[in-house]
Formats: C-alpha cells, sequence, structure tokens
C-alpha cells in the first residue's frame, strides 16, 4: 500500500468499518447471551467478521485478519450445531471484539503496522476462539478494558489518534448518498434563483435611469414655466407624465420579480439549511451503541442481573452534541447499575423480577433533544440523603426536615457529596453527577432527578438539537435587541400592568396559568433607560412549574431563527449571556443565557433588586455588606439567613465568575466562597482577587467540605485569609471569624 494522503484515507476507511461492524458483533453476541440463536442471529454476525476481514486483508493488517477469520469460523461452527455458546465463551468472543476495536488506535497510520505486543495478543486471541470452534477449552478471556472505565474521571469518548501531519479537514464524515444529492440539488436551485436576481438588478436600473431622465424632464418643464413658454411646460410634463407611468408598470413587474424570486429563494435556502442540519445530524443509536455491553459486563461484575432496553435510536443527534453525550450518558447508566438497581435477592424479597430494568430513550420535543435514563430500582433513601447532608455537615438537622425532597435531591449534584459509607471501584468519591451536570450546562442542556423509593430514579436530559442555528424570541431591553432561546422560554406574553402584584418584596405577575415571578430584565443586566410601555408588561417567560420567571422587556419583536457566534474566549462567561448572533439587517444581538438568567433573578430577589422603587429591600440593611460565592442553592441561603441574622447585607454569587463581575461594581468588607464551583472555582478567584491591587486587603475566607491538610495548605497559598470547612455552620466559627476581619467586637 503506497504512503501518504491515499494510505490516511484507506485507514480511516477502514477505521469506519471496524466502528460499524464491531458494533454489529457485540449486538448480535449480546442477543446470543440472552439466548437468541436463530440463523437470523447468526448471518449479521458471519458477515460482519467476513466483511472485517476482506477488509484487514486489504491494507495488510495479517493479525486482524486472523482475529477476524477465527470468529467466522466460530459463528459457521456454532450455527452448524458442532458447538454451543457459554456465558464464559461469549466473554471470549467479546475479548476478540475488542482487541479490532483497538487496531485502528494502535495501528500506524501510514504503515498500518501493530505494536509487538498487540500481535502477540492478537496471536492468543485467535487461538481462544478458535478453541471455542472446535470444542476445545480456551484460555481464560482478559477482562475487557472498554466496559469499565476509570472511576476517578468521567470516561471521555474514544478518540483516534491523528498525528500532525494529518489536518482535521481530511477526517472522513459518514453522510447518506440521498441527503448529498438534495443538498447538491438544492444549491443548484438557489444559485439559479440568485442568478435570477441579476435581471431584476437590471431593470431597476432601468428604472433608476429612467427616474433621473424624468427628474430633468420635469426640471425642463418649471424652467420653460418661468421663461413664460406654458405650451414647452405643458408638452414636458405630458412627457413626464407618459414616463412616470411606464417607470410605475416597470417597477410593479421589477418587485413582482423580486417578490416571486424572494419567495422562491428563502423556501429554498430553508430546505437547503434543515438538508445540511439533517445531514449532521448521526441516530442515537451511533452513541448507544455500546452501552448494552458496558451494562453487562458492569451488572455481571456486581453480581447483578440488569437489562438495558433502549428505544428511540432512530432519533437524530447533532454530531457537535453527540460527541459530548457518551461521558455524560456513560456515568448515568453506571450510576443507574451501581446504586440502583438492587441484587438479585434483594429484588426477589421486595417483590420484583431478579432482573433489573434500564430505560434508555431518546425524542425531540419543542425544539430540544430529551434522553431520559429510568431504572426500576431501590429508589433514593430520603433518610439516608439526609443523614449524609448533616453528617458532612452541609446544613443543620433542623433544616434538612424542612426540605422538599427536589431540594435534597440538588445535593447529590455537589461536588464530592456521596451517600456511600466506602469506596468502591465504582462510586463513594463523590464524582460524576456534579460534572455530568457542568458538561450539559456547557451546551445549554439541562438534567433533572426523580426518585421514588421502592420504585427507581429517572434522569431526564434536555439538549439543544444543534449548536449552530436556534430559534430565539428577540425583544428590545433599553433600546437594544436581545435574544431568548425559543427551546427555554415557555411562553411569550403583554398584559396590562394592573396585574402586577407585590408581596413579600417580589413583583409577581398574574396570568391565566396562575401568579409567575416578574423581574426586570434591564436590571437582571444592569442596563439603563429602559423604555416600558406605561400601560401593558411585555414578558418573556423562561423555565418551568415553579421555578418559572417572567422578565420584563421593552417590546417582544417577533421569533427569529439566528446563527449562533461564540464569544471572544478571552472575554471568559460573561454573566447572563451564552453567545451572540447577527440579524438580518447586519446587526449585532446577544443570546441570553436562560439559566443563568433564572440564578440571577434568584439573586436579584434576595438583594431586593426587582421590586418597583426598592420594595424588595427587607428591613434596615447594615454598614458591612458581605460577597458569598457558593454554587450550591442551599448552603448559599444556608450561609445568607446565618449572616443576615447579625445585621450583615449579603449579596450570593453562582460561581467564582459571577463574584468577579459582582467585584467590578460593588464595595465588598468580606468574601465567603466555596471552592468547586463552575466556570471559575473558589481557588481561581482567590488568586485574581488578590492579584488585583484593589483588593490585595479584602478578607477572604474559604468555607468547604474539602477539609483536609492539604486542601487547607491549597487555599491559604492562593492567598485566603483563613479557611474553614463547612461545619462552621453548627458552630459560631464563621461569625466569629467575620466579625474578628472587620474588626468588631465579639458579642
Amino acid at each position: 500500500m503506497s504512503e501518504g494522503s491515499d494510505g490516511s484515507f484507506m485507514f480511516d476507511l477502514f477505521c469506519a468499518e471496524v466502528e460499524t461492524h464491531t458494533a454489529t458483533l457485540t449486538e448480535g453476541l449480546l442477543s446470543l447471551e440472552r439466548g437468541g440463536g436463530s440463523a437470523q442471529t447468526f448471518e449479521p454476525l458471519m458477515r460482519a467478521a467476513h466483511s472485517l476481514k476482506g477488509a484487514a486483508r486489504i491494507i495488510g493488517v495479517d493479525a486482524a485478519v486472523k482475529v477476524a477469520h477465527a470468529l467466522e469460523d466460530c459463528f459457521v461452527a456454532v450455527q452448524a450445531g458442532k458447538t454451543a455458546l457459554g456465558p464464559a465463551d461469549v466473554d471470549v468472543l467479546l475479548s476478540g471484539v475488542d482487541w479490532l476495536k483497538r487496531v485502528p488506535a494502535a495501528a500506524d497510520r501510514t504503515t498500518f503496522a501493530l505494536p509487538p505486543d498487540e500481535v502477540q495478543r492478537a496471536e492468543q486471541t485467535t487461538a481462544n476462539v478458535r478453541a471455542i470452534g472446535t470444542g476445545a477449552q480456551p484460555a481464560p478471556a482478559p477482562a475487557p478494558a472498554a466496559s469499565a472505565p476509570e472511576p476517578e474521571k468521567l470516561p471521555e469518548p474514544e478518540r483516534k489518534p491523528v498525528p500532525p501531519s494529518a489536518p482535521e479537514t481530511q477526517r472522513i464524515v459518514r453522510v447518506n448518498a440521498a441527503g448529498l444529492e438534495r443538498i447538491m440539488t438544492l444549491s443548484g436551485e438557489l444559485f439559479v434563483q440568485a442568478g435570477r436576481l441579476e435581471a431584476v438588478s437590471a431593470s431597476l436600473a432601468r428604472i433608476k435611469s429612467a427616474s433621473g431622465r424624468m427628474e430633468a424632464m420635469l426640471e425642463r418643464a418649471f424652467q420653460a414655466a418661468e421663461a413664460g413658454d406654458g405650451a414647452r411646460a405643458v408638452e414636458l410634463i405630458l412627457l413626464g407624465k407618459q414616463h412616470n407611468e411606464r417607470c410605475g408598470r416597470d417597477l410593479a413587474e421589477a418587485s413582482g420579480e423580486f417578490d416571486a424570486v424572494r419567495r422562491r429563494m428563502l423556501g429554498t435556502s430553508e430546505r437547503l439549511y434543515n438538508e445540511v442540519r439533517a445531514s449532521k445530524m448521526r441516530p442515537f443509536a451511533d452513541c448507544a451503541q455500546g452501552f448494552p455491553r458496558m451494562v453487562r459486563d458492569i451488572s455481571r461484575s456486581l453480581g447483578k442481573v440488569v437489562r438495558l432496553e433502549s428505544a428511540g435510536l432512530s432519533t437524530g443527534v447533532d454530531r457537535d452534541i453527540m460527541e459530548k453525550l457518551e461521558s455524560p450518558l456513560t456515568h448515568l447508566l453506571r450510576n443507574a447499575i451501581d446504586h440502583g438497581i438492587e441484587s438479585p435477592e434483594a429484588r426477589i424479597n421486595a417483590g420484583k423480577p431478579m432482573e433489573g430494568v434500564i430505560a434508555m430513550e431518546a425524542w425531540h420535543a419543542a425544539g430540544m433533544l430529551v434522553i431520559s435514563i429510568a431504572d426500576d430500582g431501590a429508589g433514593v433513601d430520603f433518610a439516608r440523603l439526609k443523614r449524609a447532608i448533616v453528617d458532612r455537615k452541609l446544613t443543620t438537622a433542623g433544616l434538612v426536615e424542612k426540605m422538599s425532597e427536589a431540594e435534597l435531591l440538588d445535593f447529590i449534584f455537589l461536588p464530592g457529596f456521596s451517600t456511600r459509607d466506602s469506596v468502591t471501584e465504582l462510586s463513594g468519591r463523590g464524582v460524576g453527577l456534579d460534572i455530568v451536570q457542568n458538561m450539559l450546562q456547557e451546551v445549554g442542556g439541562t438534567l433533572r432527578m426523580e426518585s421514588q423509593p421502592g420504585r427507581g430514579t429517572a434522569f431526564t436530559l434536555r439538549l439543544p438539537l444543534t449548536l449552530s442555528v436556534i430559534k430565539a424570541v428577540l425583544a428590545e431591553i433599553s433600546g437594544e435587541p436581545y435574544a431568548f432561546p425559543l427551546s427555554r422560554a415557555s411562553r411569550c406574553l403583554r398584559a396590562p400592568r394592573e396585574q402586577v402584584v407585590l408581596e413579600d418584596g417580589r413583583r409577581y405577575l398574574e396570568t391565566d396559568e396562575g401568579r409567575v415571578r416578574l423581574a426586570r430584565a434591564a436590571e437582571i443586566l444592569e442596563l439603563t433607560g429602559s423604555a416600558a410601555e406605561p400601560g401593558a408588561v411585555s414578558a418573556v417567560v423562561i423555565g418551568e412549574g415553579a421555578g418559572r420567571c417572567a422578565f420584563e422587556v421593552d417590546r417582544l419583536l417577533g421569533e427569529r431563527r439566528v446563527a449562533v457566534r461564540p464569544l471572544d474566549p478571552r472575554l471568559g462567561k460573561v454573566r447572563d449571556v451564552s453567545a451572540a448572533a447577527v440579524l438580518d439587517d447586519g446587526s449585532p444581538v446577544l443570546i441570553l443565557d436562560a439559566e443563568d438568567l433564572l440564578r440571577s433573578a434568584d439573586l436579584a430577589g434576595t438583594r431586593g433588586r426587582t421590586g418597583d422603587g426598592g420594595a424588595g429591600a427587607a428591613g434596615p440593611r447594615a454598614a458591612r455588606r458581605l460577597l458569598v460565592v457558593d454554587d450550591s442553592p442551599t448552603v448559599r441561603e444556608v450561609e445568607r439567613q446565618l449572616l443576615e441574622k447579625q445585621g450583615y447585607e449579603v449579596d450570593m454569587s453562582i460561581n467564582g465568575m459571577d463574584a468577579w463581575n459582582a467585584l467590578q461594581s460593588q464595595r465588598y468588607d468580606a468574601v465567603i466562597s466555596d471552592i468547586d464551583m463552575p466556570r471559575m472555582n473558589g481557588l481561581e478567584l482567590v488568586k485574581r482577587i488578590r492579584g488585583d491591587q484593589r483588593w490585595r486587603r479584602l478578607p477572604v475566607i474559604i468555607v468547604s467540605y474539602k477539609d483536609g491538610p492539604g486542601d487547607r495548605e491549597r487555599g491559604l497559598e492562593a492567598g485566603a485569609d483563613l479557611y474553614l470547612s463547612k461545619s462552621s455552620f453548627q458552630d459560631d466559627t464563621l461569625l466569629r471569624a467575620v466579625r474578628g476581619f472587620l474588626g468588631e467586637a465579639d458579642s
């Protein structure tokens, strides 16, 4: 095989075949293990092994040829009844499939050569597979490495190494041939229609020229009238009238032609966009194909019997979204097997079938990709969860008893939180769900958890269909247009201002769906010059259920489809803004971050910023202002109540970046911060504060669940004045520290 770009192209084709055929082999072997042994089951397996053998022979990977050939011969023998497959035999065959999966990553892209250890492993694998086909006793199969990802961190999607000489643009992307043909056809139509604009442009140019001549003719008519030559003036006016009538007819004809071309081009452009977007979509099955094997391997290692039921495998998923989905879904499935599904004995004692079921389904709803993972296991033990929260000193026993189930489940997403008393290979470290949530937030998605004790737990993921183009509601705020993602806007409304009510310092809007919290978008975004209508309220409602909030805007501008343009990374995370876009007229518009807006509205409510004329301010304010920084709403609320009872004025930030922005516009007497937070953690925040001359003397206290010597040392090295554990909520340690740094007498 020749070297260079042709060889690289052939290797990419081989990699694509390996991915497709090993997925078929894995699915078929799992089906065989569950008891399916018909001819229809064996035919795809034999074809997949045969195709892999041929592809490996073409590029000269002899070891892969031998493994694939051994698999094919084994399937033929089993189909003919010469041997039978047991669970141990399926393990051996799956180890052969695992080895084939490793070939793309292990082989050299230019020479296709494999390392000696992989060749040796292939020989042993081939011998083991052939032993099954002949009825001999194979050597024990090695544990499949791909099935149990490293527990310390979420597994990253497998990526094939690409040397620097292979540019990113040369990677292979599979596109349906019929879809590609439709794209070419629509592109041709658009090209032809654009050509018709030339004729329209020429007609408009002639009309413009004729209009100039008519203007000159009228000027001469005025001159003739002034000179007393009335007959000449009348003659010129009549000629100008005829000229004007011809221009009117030509303009009407050109305008009609332009409208026709415009409509056709808009229709063709939309169809072309839909086809291009469809070409970027891959079926959800491409992301989920490795999960049945993973569920099988992990459940067996734990002594459990678990079946994965998948639905919606044909649901389209954007390639960019799919790349980010594998790790979160992997962790949620592992979490369901380890935490959710009970042991066979426990399930039988509870009156359940011995086999546990995890249902995974994907579908499109309201312009979003929705994925549900639900198990029929034991569900969350809320009594145990409460004990874990109190034992880790995240809040007090009295407060935890007042929390709803939804509030209690929020603690599970805290970094480092686990209900396990001991660390195992799969759990107990408290690493996982918080990272899953952060991953989803990076792409504008959300994660919701529901659980019923004894009946199971369900996670629902909502993600945008695509990251490149979104539908948005445009609204004017302080004289400028802003875009609200339509996928997060539950409704838009315009109501009489009499429907606004003030209660407990917060504004609410009475609607046909009940009372909705109301916040001024201009105040949330810290803008001035709002020009809202005096007698009516225009608002965009974001969120669901009790978490909804209506954001008052100056006026609604309608729904648009906008192309997303990411902000310059040097800006960092801009509060309440996710990206930018360009409108049809070329003007820029900021796309607002729905989750940030909801959090900012919560914080604004506690600060009294969303009331009318300051009505939100609750009671007299103290001279000392503190900034509390924590990504947990429960922890923030505990700290706020604790400090406000002592007369301090408290502002709250949801992460380091939000706190950094708050420091730019407000003077604080002290900062109290957590460590583990998204977007900017507490250590980075402390380093930034200490690196700025304005705040070098600002007292900074870290309050974290991490209380090891190494954690304390890192916090103090970053520049914190004091490092406390969250047990300080239980006594007056935090209060004494605040009073000390502020030079107040200890009461």
